[in-house]
């Protein structure tokens, strides 16, 4: 599950409070929040019961360090994946990626995981042609590393993600934005179990 940048720090964890038994991670990307911001939620989160194994920090390595959480997401303004690597090794290292070029560069740099999409049409990016389970396909078969689906996935279609070749899938909105963050938790926790028979 990623932040959506839409709510505030405590209700972020309120949230998560209650949800994380149905999620592997929570990755916080809030770029309008200062360091401290970031801090003091990893704090709240902590205190709230929720494992700092299950958090993963946006762009900011030190952050990350810091505060002893599972992982780093890199951007485009980050650190290279190899530095991350060398000067932090207890981080796992995550990258956004768009191209089967960029995969397999940022693979073969050291990166933990891949995140990959949009998939499907999101009203996130109105504008932009969803990539297709096709892509992914293709781009999961030219890596090891785990790839995550992202973008306009509903518990309905993340079968069709998860037999495709991802090794799981990203949520915004569709769980922290939802009337119900639990029930619809649920839902995608459910979906994912089903997928994992079925592969």
């Amino acid at each position: 599950m990623i932040s959506t940048g839409q709510q505030t720090s405590d209700k972020l964890v309120s949230i998560v409070a209650e949800i994380h038994h149905y999620i592997d991670f929570l990755h916080l990307r809030e770029p309008k929040w200062t360091d401290q911001e970031l801090v003091q939620t990893i704090e709240k989160l902590s205190a709230s019961g929720v494992p700092k194994e299950k958090l993963i920090v946006n762009h900011r390595v030190d952050v990350a360090h810091q505060t002893g959480v599972h992982g780093v997401q890199l951007t485009y303004r980050s650190m290279e994946v190899a530095k991350v690597n060398s000067a932090f090794p207890e981080l796992k290292v995550g990258c956004s990626v768009h191209t089967a070029s960029e995969a397999t560069h940022l693979a073969g740099q050291g990166a933990d995981f891949l995140v990959y999409g949009h998939l499907f049409e999101t009203a996130s990016k109105p504008n932009l042609e969803p990539k297709g389970v096709g892509s992914l396909q293709h781009v999961a078969r030219q890596v090891s590393a785990p790839v995550i689906g992202i973008g306009g996935i509903n518990p309905g279609n993340v079968q069709e993600v998860m037999a495709h070749g991802a090794s799981g899938v990203a949520i915004l909105s569709g769980i922290l934005l939802a009337k119900d963050p639990q029930k619809a938790a649920q839902e995608y926790r459910y979906a994912l179990t089903k997928s994992e028979v079925v592969m």
